[in-house]
């Protein structure tokens, strides 16, 4: 445990905490309050900017600042390419979503339906936060390049051994070894891969702290000290934890979300597309088993050099 107790101390004084512990950045989850009790209480603050605009990054850092002095990551997901349109099976998604909210779902429309990745970027370097975090793949080198010139880390999400080293070898200062138990989204940097790579943490994480030389952050399925233990004996520098906080009351999120996770079991979990058409873990319900069967899109082919 000395040697681990020392990897956390190293972290901690590397990035100005004193917990080696981080709010992971969930999108629609990550109000400036919690993030600021999370710093405040030694962690690191998180603000998944996935939904957000270029303004609405900036507001919310300015938020966080206004709340405390700690210190906070913001979050990009690197984007997919744009899906192919298919407007029957659209059409089969907006009845059935329909008869479970029982009102009507509109179409949608032609989007697009993502900020744009771009002046997502922009902002949040003109933000100026002391970390930086990527899901879903690796920033582009010149915003690497940029990051770096400014001073601002990155630590970039992996759910292989592979990602963590190609991670790493794009400039990353830490790496989060996420493990198949995580809730919310899979961040494997492809996603017609996600349901091969279903690592647990406890397998993944000592072969990604044995594989790179930056600090690895462990993520999936820590609720409490003794998951912090377990990650931090088996080579976390840190971990990031993210359902852990979703109960608490500066989180805000409903009382009836709030209440299911509180009661789930590991069991009532389940690993859907149904949310956005990447792999995620949430709690089984109407709409997951909706989403089960021919509903389901099928993932879109990524594009290489990204």
């Amino acid at each position: 445990m000395a040697e681990a107790r020392t990897r956390a101390d190293q972290f901690c004084q590397r990035f100005g905490l004193r917990a080696p512990i981080l709010q992971a950045p969930m999108a629609g989850a990550c109000p400036p309050p919690l993030a600021a009790a999370v710093a405040n209480a030694g962690g690191l603050g998180g603000f998944g900017a996935l939904n957000s605009t270029p303004q609405g990054i900036r507001d919310w850092a300015a938020d966080f600042r206004a709340r405390s002095n700690g210190g906070f990551q913001i979050n990009l997901w690197i984007p997919d390419p744009p899906p192919t349109r298919d407007a029957a099976h659209e059409a089969r998604v907006r009845e059935v979503l329909s008869r479970l909210a029982g009102l009507e779902v509109p179409d949608p429309g032609p989007g697009p339906f993502v900020a744009d990745f771009a002046g997502q970027c922009a902002a949040m370097i003109e933000a100026a936060p002391p970390i930086v975090s990527s899901i879903m793949g690796l920033f582009p080198a010149e915003v690497v390049a940029r990051l770096k010139a400014q001073g601002i880390a990155w630590i970039a999400n992996a759910t292989t051994v592979a990602e963590a080293r190609a991670a790493e070898a794009a400039g990353a200062d830490a790496v989060v070894a996420q493990g198949a138990e995580a809730g919310g989204h899979r961040g494997g940097f492809d996603n017609t891969e996600a349901e091969r790579t279903l690592n647990g943490l406890f397998a993944l994480l000592p072969q990604v702290a044995d594989a790179v030389s930056v600090p690895v952050i462990a993520a999936g399925g820590i609720m409490d000290g003794r998951g912090i233990a377990a990650a931090l004996t088996l080579g976390a520098s840190a971990v990031q934890m993210g359902t852990a906080f979703l109960r608490c009351p500066e989180a805000a999120i409903h009382p009836a979300w709030a209440a299911a996770i509180g009661q789930a079991k590991p069991e009532d979990t389940v690993l859907t597309r149904g949310f956005s058409g990447r792999l995620a873990r949430g709690i089984r319900n109407q709409v997951t088993e909706a989403f089960a069967g021919d509903l389901t899109p099928a993932p879109p082919i990524r594009c290489s050099g990204r």
